[in-house]
């Protein structure tokens, strides 16, 4: 039986309203009355019409499609930010991509480039490096980017994060406070802003109290290694007392190591300090004390930055970074004269 695609004149004509006020009831961010648009809508559903966002694009040169870049999924963290981003994206009216990509040049220039040829109205790249170069293609394309919990040196182009040096200090100010002195960080990957940024606050923070770390280990966000650097640690002949971990996802690695593999205690015989607070964090098995990555806040900070370069055209870049507070849960000791 042969389909005829329903047009927006026929909706028009069922609903007794012009063609121009089926377009506005469908075009996001539109104005049309109550009346009007559930005119509309009821007959669009009586005949089976949907909107051709393509055709649309091709007429007003908006897609109103955002691409969204991720690294990877395994951390919790990065699911929970899709979500946020995803439907903070809808309610404006805009329809999402995601992508993923490693963080090798190559495969983020393939990705970037099937952005740019699905005609995305602007991109968000998620722990994702984005070179000066691809940022200049974006910028002639007229495409914005904004980077989500990443920064990048050397490329002109929006970021946000939270504060990623404020958060380590803070970690190692609590640390001592709790009479720790044999203190190691088993780091994010130190080719990420974030990483450096944890990694350098941390040291900061330890240096005011005339200390340093014992060792510090490249975790390169993976379970994996993160795991072996946990074994290495505590194989020492003086052993840390606190690790620091530069994020949740590596934490439940290490914690899970030290725990059932080591039949280590957690904090009697070492404390330990994760980073996001992904909500796997509160769960009773892990009761992680962690750094709360302030998500909501880098979230609408993050839509606000891309929907004023989309809608504004060239705006110079800004670097945006948030504090977060540290949760104390019990995987630390008590403070002296303190109570968690």
């Amino acid at each position: 039986m042969e389909h005829t695609r329903i047009t927006s004149m026929q909706v028009a004509e069922r609903a007794g309203v012009s063609q121009s006020a089926v377009s506005r009831v469908f075009t996001p961010g539109a104005s049309a009355s109550a009346k009007t648009i559930a005119k509309v809508k009821k007959a669009a559903d009586e005949l089976g019409y949907r909107p051709n966002l393509v055709a649309r694009a091709m007429i007003t040169g908006k897609s109103r499609i955002i691409g969204l870049v991720v690294a990877y999924l395994d951390n919790q963290f990065y699911p929970q930010a899709l979500e946020h981003l995803s439907n903070a994206l809808q309610d404006k009216g805009y329809h999402v991509l995601v992508f993923t990509a490693t963080n090798s040049p190559e495969k983020v220039e393939e990705v970037m480039r099937d952005l740019l040829d699905y005609q995305v109205d602007g991109i968000i790249t998620a722990s994702v490096a984005v070179t000066s170069d691809l940022s200049d293609r974006c910028k002639a394309a007229g495409i914005p980017v904004v980077m989500f919990n990443r920064g990048q040196d050397g490329v002109e182009t929006n970021a946000v994060t939270s504060d990623n040096l404020a958060g380590g200090r803070k970690i190692a100010e609590f640390l001592v406070e709790c009479g720790h002195t044999r203190i190691a960080h088993i780091s994010g990957w130190e080719g990420s802003s974030t990483g450096r940024d944890r990694h350098q606050g941390f040291v900061a923070g330890l240096a005011a109290h005339g200390l340093a770390p014992m060792q510090i280990v490249d975790g390169m966000y993976d379970r994996n290694v993160a795991s072996q650097a946990a074994r290495d640690l505590m194989a020492l002949p003086h052993p840390p007392d606190a690790i620091f971990v530069g994020n949740d996802h590596m934490a439940f690695a290490v914690m899970d190591t030290l725990r059932f593999e080591l039949g280590l205690r957690i904090p009697e015989d070492v404390a330990l300090i994760g980073y996001d607070d992904v909500p796997l964090a509160a769960w009773p098995s892990y009761d992680l004390t962690t750094v709360r990555q302030p998500l909501n806040r880098m979230v609408d900070a993050t839509i606000d930055m891309l929907i004023a370069q989309i809608d504004e055209g060239v705006v110079t870049p800004r670097r945006v970074s948030f504090d977060g507070p540290l949760i104390l849960r019990g995987t630390t000791r008590q403070p002296k004269g303190q109570t968690i």
